[in-house]
């Protein structure tokens, strides 16, 4: 608060009395972001409030922002989520997947990090740690009874409990709708240049990316800083085994949402090819929508009248997000419209960094505040930044957007860091020192792989040119 009082009385970067408004209602949203002083949807609708008050926007152009084509593209993934978790296909997939790795101490932790990786490719990281939580536990506990090796259960504990936690990051950058800064900054583009990112683009360069940053996780917990040595052990195939009997088969409900499910990831892949056919003209938002929709028509089974969703259901989905994303794009739109991005932008641009520099400077700043700030927040404060730096560059605006933000997704060293760290540390498996040790080597290793990636990849994927909207 004193901050923004500041920056509203002292002017202290000098520029325009507009532009110094829209500057001090930044930085009381990003300081309220950041401390939690409040929750961080509500501070994203305070644009709605102050904007008009201060003559900043009229309340319909700033309303304009909560209503992004993007937000439906996540409302559909979070409906996806929300049947998957509810018929329990996510723990079916999971519990083979462990089974199918082997139960040896290694194959286990490798194990987790394929079914978390995989799943939170297509539900949040938090809700995906969330549901490895538990499952997380049982195989501990097993383990315990079933060996005595003290340090060798300690590691191994500790190595899957960062494994959820950190696959679920990683997991998440694959694809768009994985984690919400991906959506975030998809929203951002589309409002700032009027082009959509495609799904199956940002399959291409980021889900090789994800996979390289799982296996790396699994080498730096178990062959290099944990290793746990244990060889396979009966009971605990016999606990996978009855856990998966426990399921049974399939139910028509789990077989329904996994049809819904596999239909939307396909058509995300295949709208190009069928967009050229001429025959309907499909986009992300549209695609994710209809699946959503399709969970409310689809019955559960043929004896019963509910459906896969109904709308009690979705009191769990995490409307604050949708919220969130919408206030970000208002506050990045009133940056940009007062020209202060640009400036900022240009600023950075004279110091004429070689494109490999700036990608792997963007990167490594975005991934260390994201230790100690909201990715989401982080994401939406960050965009309008680094676009005017690509613009004043003359680089196209993903070269530097899409490193920044699949680097807010991948904070490993703190539990404050992202909701999964956070979750897998209360578990009392992990102390301190050993999540800062594994997280600060992966923090390395990300910030060398997406810079890599993005500086040799990227281009090959991108539009010749992007122009910011009028």
């Amino acid at each position: 608060m004193l901050a923004a009082l500041l920056i509203w009385f002292a002017n202290p970067f000098a520029v325009p009395v507009e532009a110094n408004k829209v500057l001090a209602v930044g930085m009381l949203m990003i300081v309220l972001w950041v401390t939690e002083a409040m929750p961080m949807p509500v501070v994203a609708l305070l644009p709605l409030v102050i904007f008009p008050l201060l003559n900043i926007a009229p309340i319909d152009t700033t309303a304009a922002s909560y209503a992004n084509p993007v937000i439906f593209l996540f409302m559909g993934g979070f409906m996806l989520g929300l049947a998957i978790e509810k018929w329990n296909l996510h723990r079916r997939i999971a519990l083979n997947i462990v089974r199918l790795t082997g139960t040896s101490g290694n194959k286990i932790v490798l194990g987790f990090i394929i079914a978390t990786g995989m799943i939170s490719m297509w539900l949040s990281n938090t809700a995906t740690t969330m549901m490895m939580f538990p499952i997380a536990l049982s195989v501990i506990k097993v383990i315990c009874d079933n060996h005595t090796d003290q340090k060798g259960i300690n590691n191994f504990s500790l190595s899957v409990m960062l494994a959820i936690a950190l696959a679920s990051n990683l997991g998440g950058i694959a694809t768009l709708i994985g984690t919400p800064p991906n959506v975030a900054y998809a929203a951002f583009i589309q409002k700032r240049y009027d082009y959509s990112i495609s799904f199956i683009d940002w399959m291409l360069i980021c889900t090789p990316l994800s996979i390289l940053l799982l296996l790396c996780l699994y080498w730096v917990m178990v062959k290099w800083l944990y290793p746990n040595r244990m060889k396979e052990d009966a009971g605990t195939k016999a606990m996978i085994h009855q856990e998966i009997v426990a399921l049974g088969t399939m139910s028509k409900a789990e077989k329904r949402v996994l049809f819904v499910f596999l239909l939307t990831a396909s058509l995300w892949i295949t709208k190009d090819l069928i967009n050229k056919l001429n025959w309907v003209k499909l986009d992300d938002n549209m695609i994710a929508l209809m699946g959503g929709v399709l969970l409310f028509l689809f019955p559960a089974s043929n004896e019963k009248k509910e459906t896969l969703l109904v709308w009690s259901d979705t009191s769990k989905m995490a409307w604050g997000i949708l919220l969130l994303f919408g206030g970000g794009i208002a506050l990045a739109g009133a940056l940009e419209k007062a020209g202060l991005m640009q400036q900022l932008g240009q600023w950075f641009g004279q110091f004429g960094f070689n494109t490999l520099l700036l990608i792997f400077l963007v990167t490594l700043v975005s991934l260390f505040v994201s230790e100690v700030m909201s990715n989401v927040a982080q994401v939406i404060v960050f965009a309008p930044v680094v676009s005017s730096l690509a613009d004043a560059a003359n680089l196209h605006p993903l070269m530097l957007g899409i490193p920044m933000t699949l680097a807010a997704s991948c904070a490993s060293m703190l539990p404050m860091g992202t909701p999964p760290n956070a979750i897998a540390f209360s578990s009392g498996y992990i102390k301190l020192h050993q999540m800062t040790r594994v997280g600060f080597i992966m923090n390395l290793i990300a910030v060398a792989l997406i810079t890599l990636f993005c500086w040799l990849l990227l281009p090959l994927v991108l539009e010749p040119a992007l122009t910011p909207s009028p």
